[in-house]
């Protein structure tokens, strides 16, 4: 399939590793990882990482690749997801992008506006002039540059009409039109994405089960750890892992813990659900609960690649 890109999402719990996992069993390919917590080492257990087995038999790519004490942005992973791919399509082989963080995804997709570095000298004098004059002399000197900008803009809405003509100055052109000239995968390739759901009843069982599997195999002694290290903002939040803290800290009891985190998973699915839906180009397949995940592989190959 050259230069063909296939997307896996949906939302947690579903089941998208066991079903990438048999779809590169159909297809040769390599697995790249949409996981906003997935890159991080030292937290398996509560990212639901794919276990070894997996990991030694398909080539996968950004798992386990920053210490828990960095940040990690989203123009980060586009850099590094984006080199990868270069490099599994140069070595004749299919990308499969696995994941359910949205905005990677859709980063990935359709690009990233990279709007010029911040002017503080710009900003103070922009700021300045609206204290002497009005904001309405800001907004009509933007409805005169970027009326595109100005149109979806509150008259009021000072700051980001200082943005937007911070931008214009500086980039020497509309902001408008520099989102426009955003480019993405699509742009330059074949891309397919195949979203998963189940009904919800049965998704969150399977998040309930997951929790409770991943409480027994050792999260807290996991999470302990990392509260011994350095951990960055980004990986402190993590879904799991900030309940767990809250346990060791002695804020409340294991099973209140246990049930924060299967709520705040089930409220992040129903989030998931609602972001991926948004977007036309999701091709749905329903999974049946207790379908297996080589049957939900072979439907995509049936039903989807193949046509």
């Amino acid at each position: 399939m050259p230069n063909k890109l296939i997307f896996l999402v949906g939302p947690t719990a579903i089941g998208k590793t066991g079903i990438s996992f048999e779809l590169a069993k159909l297809i040769e390919c390599e697995i790249i990882s949409c996981d906003s917590m997935q890159v991080y080492r030292g937290m398996g257990l509560g990212t639901s990482k794919p276990a070894k087995v997996l990991l030694d038999s398909i080539p996968h790519h950004l798992i386990d690749i920053i210490e828990p004490s960095e940040e990690f942005s989203v123009a980060r992973f586009r850099s590094l997801a984006e080199k990868a791919i270069e490099e599994i399509l140069f070595r004749g082989k299919t990308p499969l992008l696995v994941g359910g963080s949205g905005l990677y995804v859709k980063v990935l997709i359709d690009g990233i506006f990279e709007a010029p570095t911040t002017d503080r000298e710009l900003r103070e004098r922009l700021q300045q002039e609206a204290e002497e004059f009005g904001t309405g002399i800001l907004y009509r000197r933007l409805q005169e540059v970027d009326g595109d900008s100005a149109g979806k803009i509150h008259a009021n809405d000072l700051r980001r009409i200082i943005r937007a003509l911070e931008v214009y100055e500086k980039a020497k052109a509309p902001i408008s039109e520099l989102r426009k000239n955003t480019t993405g995968l699509s742009d330059k390739y074949d891309v397919r994405i195949f979203g998963f759901n189940m009904e919800r009843a049965a998704l969150y069982r399977k998040i309930d089960e997951r929790v409770d599997l991943m409480f027994s195999e050792g999260l807290v002694s996991e999470a302990r750890a990392l509260l011994e290290g350095n951990l960055s903002l980004t990986a402190s939040q993590a879904l799991g892992y900030k309940e767990t803290f809250g346990y060791l800290r002695g804020e409340y009891d294991l099973e209140e813990a246990k049930r924060l985190v299967k709520r705040n998973t089930r409220h992040f699915a129903k989030r998931q659900l609602t972001w991926f839906r948004r977007d036309e180009r999701v091709e749905w397949i329903m999974v049946e609960d207790g379908e297996s995940p080589g049957i939900i592989a072979g439907r995509i190959m049936r039903e989807y690649v193949n046509k």
